[in-house]
């Protein structure tokens, strides 16, 4: 089973309007709301290709309730620790340009946190934990530390998608994949990448660091793959970009769901970066029929 892991959900709440003006009354145009966060993104279109996950995490109050009840309508398993106050709200403002409001979240005690790692030590070598996002300010800096050690006392493959220090901490317990963007790995090692050339030998290096499988994206620059024995790089399907978010944990959703299908790294690789374009294509997330209408589009080559 593959088990997801949002330690600060939040309810999006996206409004659009024609403009926007400060001390006035504005008018919305449209407005939706979905569950929001990495690890619950990745649940999502992990369904989309019908690959079952749990997710798990910290909610709270009548936005904790909503997030549950919308994944458990999507047909998505949930195991969250409740807390005593409200999950977050984030505000995604669409006027010409979209401005974020984002929310801190509730309060996680050490009781609470206590109740996470007590699900997480239940989980065993045939599950795959997805780490994803930030870490709340009322949780200790070392929670991935913490978290990725029971893992791996426990046999547990884990995916870390997180940036800087986050990701860098975590490497030598061996996650199974990381997916930094190009800007993330420049950061990392204190320099700027801008081409599939450039990130290669930084790949290697979080390789050779403890990381198992690699995949970097460059946006419409294509994608890299990189563990121990490959190095593959693909195209990016052609399309007009109506959306960023969650483009990341889309291509983390697509590269498990094919592995749990038992394709091979390429097939694994192409589905991984279809679903990233699927996504920056579209207003929400992927769905499947969209992934699979771009798959011819995304070309492999191996580098020898």
């Amino acid at each position: 089973m593959i088990y997801t892991l949002t330690l600060n959900p939040s309810v999006d709440y996206i409004v659009k309007l024609d403009s926007f003006q400060l001390g006035t009354l504005n008018r919305t145009v449209s407005e939706a709301k979905f569950p929001g966060g990495k690890g619950i993104n990745v649940s999502r279109v992990l369904s989309q290709f019908g690959t079952p996950s749990q997710a798990l995490g910290f909610i709270g109050g009548f936005t904790g309730a909503y997030i549950e009840e919308f994944l458990q309508k999507e047909r998505i398993e949930t195991d969250f620790v409740e807390v005593k106050e409200d999950s977050r709200i984030n505000i995604k403002l669409k006027s010409g340009q979209e401005s974020e409001i984002n929310a801190n979240g509730p309060n996680i005690s050490d009781i609470d946190f206590t109740q996470l790692k007590e699900k997480i030590k239940q989980l065993n070598s045939n599950d795959l934990l997805v780490l994803a996002g930030s870490i709340p300010s009322s949780l200790p800096v070392t929670t991935y530390e913490e978290l990725v050690l029971i893992c791996q006392e426990n046999g547990v493959h884990f995916v870390v998608d997180a940036e800087g220090e986050l990701l860098k901490k975590v490497l030598p317990y061996k996650p199974f994949l990381i997916k930094p963007n190009h800007h993330e790995l420049g950061h990392l090692f204190d320099t700027a990448l801008t081409s599939v050339e450039d990130v290669i030998p930084y790949g290697k290096k979080l390789i050779t660091l403890g990381a198992q499988n690699i995949i970097v994206s460059l946006a419409d620059k294509g994608a890299v793959f990189i563990n121990e024995n490959k190095v593959l790089i693909a195209a990016v399907p052609k399309g007009k970009v109506k959306n960023s978010v969650g483009a990341g944990d889309s291509m983390v959703a697509g590269f498990l769901a094919a592995i749990e299908r038992k394709k091979n790294i390429e097939e694994a690789f192409r589905y991984s970066v279809a679903s990233g374009s699927a996504t920056a294509f579209s207003l929400g997330l992927c769905t499947k029929e969209n992934v699979e209408a771009l798959l011819a589009q995304v070309t492999i080559k191996e580098l020898i």
